[in-house]
């Protein structure tokens, strides 16, 4: 199996960024992904002391289609917003007001949908991840193939937001990996869960319209809701496009 794709999403529910190579850290996710969220107005989150919560208490795709319309990008501590046909916004997030007009600006965006005012949320070292684990979102791209031929509709891998797409292998091949180590390019890491999908996958990410049913149709074709896997980084390296992907032999581990 091989890298097909590797993303990265700065903004938590927000546009993926994608990345030629990326340098992988024993213990860490993806650097910057997840980085930043927008907590609702009714969020407990407290940047002083931060602690994993739901997806619900920030704006996402489960409860937030539209926000699938906005293109994100980060870079230098600059983030860039653009929802057409307004004009792209941009904010410094290295100064307090511009984490606050970022905020406004989202919080005008969602307008109904926001619950209150919205709040620009970060903490050193915390990522805003579905799982209070740190680690690494993988997707066989042969799986998604699979659920597209059981229902006949095209679907966009990135509706499933993982951090690395593969190719090759048989559909599901990840699921066997569970408790195993992989090889990923210049990293090792260990697959320890699979990835549970909810309703952000029903948005397409093109259009930002639930035009699908992923759940319902994983469930009704494969006995699951399950899509891609999650793996702990052990030791660090860099990944590439193109790099392989192997399961590390039993006997090697022995």
């Amino acid at each position: 199996m091989r890298v097909e794709r590797i993303s990265r999403y700065p903004v938590k529910g927000l546009s993926p960024e994608a990345m030629e190579a990326v340098d992988l850290r024993p213990g860490e996710g993806l650097p910057d992904d997840r980085r930043f969220a927008f907590a609702q107005g009714d969020s407990p989150f407290d940047p002083a002391a931060p602690v994993w919560l739901q997806k619900r208490h920030f704006a996402c795709l489960m409860a937030n289609a539209r926000i699938a319309a906005i293109r994100a990008g980060y870079e230098d501590g600059i983030l860039r917003l653009h929802a057409p046909p307004a004009p792209v916004f941009e904010a410094d997030l290295r100064t307090e007001a511009g984490r606050s007009a970022a905020a406004a600006w989202m919080t005008d965006y969602l307008g109904e949908e926001a619950r209150g005012a919205l709040r620009f949320a970060e903490a050193p070292g915390h990522a805003f991840t579905d799982i209070a684990a740190k680690a690494v979102s993988i997707l066989g791209l042969n799986s998604v193939r699979a659920l597209e031929e059981k229902v006949g509709m095209t679907l966009d891998p990135i509706r499933f937001r993982a951090n690395i797409h593969v190719a090759g292998g048989k559909p599901f091949a990840e699921f066997d990996w569970i408790g195993r180590e992989i090889l990923l390019g210049g990293a090792r890491l260990r697959v320890f869960k699979r990835t549970q999908r909810c309703p952000a996958t029903e948005v397409n990410p093109a259009t930002a319209e639930r035009d699908a049913k992923p759940q319902k149709w994983l469930r009704e074709h494969f006995g699951h809701m399950d899509m891609g896997v999650y793996a702990e980084v052990l030791e660090g390296g860099r990944v590439a496009l193109g790099d392989a992907l192997e399961p590390v032999q039993a006997e090697l581990l022995a």
